[in-house]
């Protein structure tokens, strides 16, 4: 049978972690498409031009959603038909999507936590009061500063390795919070804890990290999945996408997500929450932090249809 000539055009961020995503993309496709060419293209967003100040006032000034200036571009390369599939950290794309687009797959999701990196081991307990900790999410600062209402947290913005290098450079921070898939995906950290005293970054010498439970820390809804999105019309793209997702990701994703829409919460709302699936049945946990501050409620429900579920685990919140 004669294999189609059009290639596939992958479009991507071209930070380190994106680049990576997009190869894991590529290779799925290779393999499920042998004979098909795959091209990448890399496309600049207003997020990565803008890391001078917080995603927040960089979204205000372009008239945008929160942490949209990481799809924009990437978007308009999709309505342009310069690309067929795009891929994201899922984390980063909003809950609803324009009518033109559509989340077709998710490959297989890899580890969820957040990590927190140190000059010393210990984790949370043993950062010194007042110690300042730096990241860009709103969800992981008011969790850290329930938690340890003494620490100061300060914007932090920049890729992996920049955020790394800064930390080990810069004595005003004592700590900074990342996602260990971003960790994993990049080397700096195994995929599993061999070490009970502390594991050390891999290339930059005097940084340890603490991996944090998903129920003593919430990650995000769709952190460390890869979303493909495409088209909405283009359903050959979509059925590309389709054929290397994993389902069992895909489920969990869009409970979290559904969960999120539910709360009429973006990327930038300080939510938490996290799936599991045992024997076919999911189980979905989360912490809603009031934007005004104070203490978060939280909730639990467990089901087999995504999106019951995430409607039991919002009537469930308190």
């Amino acid at each position: 049978m004669t294999q189609p000539s059009n290639p596939i055009v992958v479009g991507t961020r071209g930070s380190d972690l994106a680049l990576v995503q997009a190869t894991a993309t590529e290779a799925a496709l290779a393999a499920a498409f042998p004979g098909r060419t795959i091209i990448r293209k890399v496309i600049k967003t207003t997020g990565d031009r803008r890391t001078d100040v917080s995603l927040a006032e960089v979204a205000k000034a372009e008239g945008t959603f929160d942490k949209g200036v990481f799809i924009k571009e990437i978007e308009e390369a999709l309505d342009a038909h310069e690309i067929d599939i795009a891929v994201h950290s899922l984390k980063d794309l909003p809950t609803i999507l324009g009518d033109r687009y559509r989340l077709a797959a998710v490959l297989e999701r890899a580890p969820v936590r957040d990590v927190l990196v140190m000059r010393a081991p210990g984790g949370i307990a043993a950062l010194p009061a007042g110690a300042t900790v730096g990241t860009s999410s709103v969800r992981r600062a008011k969790q850290i500063q329930w938690l340890r209402p003494d620490l100061i947290v300060t914007d932090l913005r920049g890729n992996v390795p920049t955020r790394l290098r800064k930390l080990a450079e810069d004595p005003n921070y004592h700590a900074i919070l990342l996602a260990e898939a971003g960790l994993v995906r990049l080397g700096f950290i195994p995929e599993s804890n061999c070490s009970k005293d502390g594991e050390m970054i891999v290339g930059i010498d005097g940084l340890f990290v603490t991996r944090l439970e998903e129920s003593q820390f919430f990650p995000a809804a769709g952190q460390g999945a890869i979303g493909l999105e495409v088209r909405s019309n283009d359903e050959s793209s979509r059925i590309l996408a389709e054929s290397i997702g994993h389902h069992d990701t895909w489920l969990r994703i869009t409970a979290e997500r559904e969960f999120l829409r539910l709360l009429d919460g973006g990327c930038h709302t300080p939510v938490g929450v996290f799936s599991t699936i045992v024997n076919g049945v999911i189980y979905l946990n989360a912490r809603v932090f009031p934007e005004a501050g104070g203490h978060p409620t939280s909730g639990e429900a467990c089901g087999t249809d995504p999106i019951t579920l995430a409607l039991e685990l919002f009537n469930s919140l308190s």
